[in-house]
């Protein structure tokens, strides 16, 4: 089993930044491709962005591409995700997941944590 504790979330204005987190307490986090997925109000969990072991392969939502950037640090077991030039409708609980699937973009197993909340205020 792999424990993960995201961090980071916070309220923030419009065009502005925060870096997401993502610790994993598992032996095998740097194994495999690890996702953020973020769930809106009234809005069924979504794909952001993945990475694989290597970060030779990323993904990301096209809602997303060109303001948010996936990156990973194995040693530290740790995925981030830098949100740049947020915007009202990135509100929502982001979630890590430590067996997503780059290609499809989806995350049909492993462990999600409890998730970090982010706020985007107009």
């Amino acid at each position: 089993q792999v424990q993960l504790v995201e961090s980071g979330g916070g309220l923030v204005q419009a065009g502005g930044s925060l870096r997401l987190s993502c610790a994993a307490s598992g032996r095998t986090f740097s194994t495999y491709s690890m996702g953020w997925f973020r769930q809106a109000p009234g809005k069924e969990r979504e794909f952001v962005a993945a990475i694989s072991w290597s970060a030779g392969s990323l993904a990301y939502a096209d809602s997303v591409k060109g303001r948010f950037t996936i990156s990973r640090v194995n040693v530290k077991n740790t995925v981030y995700l830098q949100m740049n030039s947020l915007k009202p409708e990135d509100t929502a609980v982001y979630y890590c997941n430590h067996k997503t699937r780059v290609a499809t973009m989806t995350a049909p197993f492993g462990s999600w944590g409890q998730g970090t909340q982010v706020t985007v205020s107009s």
